[in-house]
């Protein structure tokens, strides 16, 4: 973290949520009569960047996207998860180039309007590092051009310097995650590929990291003793990169953002006025920075 500058930029640090518009959020963090159209006006009161889930499961319509512009401020911004015909399968040339060239066709108003973060290409535990695997890697980063980049590897194997290496040959980023900490897993790490850092935090539900599901897999909330190694780590992360984006998985019963406020709350105390974390709007009502007392 650039703890000497003074000067009032463009923020380097944005914290945020992985997906938002979950309905068991309802009455915790929004309130409980919101309509879902409502949410991503709500969420960006609250926080200055999200990133996007939907976009895993199938491309978004023109229109959805065209609301998310409308209703975001200039300078908040969007992460957008790959679709998972591309990073949990491995199809066809032809296949991968069809469903790559819709991806970034979809997102690129979103890039044009100023308020893309990057694309997130999650790749499963399954997916191990072997030259067919490699290759594929150089091949969909390809594809995915002119969007900035960020691979997530779940298997351990992938966590070394080669990969590193190769990651900033490609410049693709590379994801810093807080997951329970079986063997086959990534360790927790500050590690920067690109011109972007970025963490997830998936919480530490071991019990429930291979039997559960979407939901159940990431049911954990963070204890403040469990996310204080983490403030020096995003520290370590912006003092290498002009932007660094920080979001919470643990989506279940409003423990993300809940937790991301934690984490924003932490920063400020440790770091004080020079810590430059994106804020807001400035039009934010006063009592929402109170939402989780």
């Amino acid at each position: 973290m650039r703890l000497g500058a003074t000067h009032k930029a463009a923020p380097l640090i944005y914290i945020g949520t992985c997906g938002y518009a979950y309905t068991d959020w309802l009455g915790t963090f929004y309130p409980a009569t919101i309509r879902r159209g409502e949410m991503l006006r709500f969420y960006t009161r609250c926080f200055p960047a999200v990133e996007v889930d939907a976009s895993y499961y199938g491309l978004l319509a023109e229109r959805t996207i065209d609301r998310m512009i409308e209703n975001t401020p200039a300078d908040f911004r969007f992460s957008f998860k790959v679709p998972r015909t591309l990073t949990h399968s491995q199809p066809a040339d032809a296949q991968a180039s069809l469903d790559a060239d819709a991806f970034v066709s979809s997102v690129l108003p979103v890039l044009n309007a100023g308020k893309f973060a990057c694309a997130l290409l999650q790749f499963p535990n399954a997916f191990k590092p072997t030259d067919t695997t490699r290759a594929y890697l150089h091949k969909v980063v390809q594809m995915l051009q002119p969007l900035p980049l960020v691979a997530e590897f779940r298997n351990h194997e992938w966590q070394d310097a080669r990969t590193h290496r190769t990651l900033r040959e490609l410049r693709v980023g590379w994801c810093n995650v807080d997951m329970p900490q079986y063997k086959s897993l990534l360790h927790p790490s500050a590690d920067v590929t690109s011109a972007v850092a970025y963490v997830r935090f998936h919480g530490r539900n071991a019990a429930q990291w291979w039997k559960g599901d979407n939901t159940t897999r990431y049911d954990y909330d963070y204890r403040p003793d469990e996310l204080e190694p983490w403030t020096q780590r995003v520290a370590e992360l912006n003092a290498e990169v002009p932007q660094t984006y920080a979001f919470f998985n643990n989506h279940a019963r409003g423990n993300a953002p809940r937790n991301a406020e934690m984490l924003l709350d932490m920063l400020r105390e440790r770091y004080g006025a020079a810590a430059e974390v994106a804020v807001p709007a400035q039009d934010a009502p006063p009592a929402q920075r109170s939402l989780f007392e």
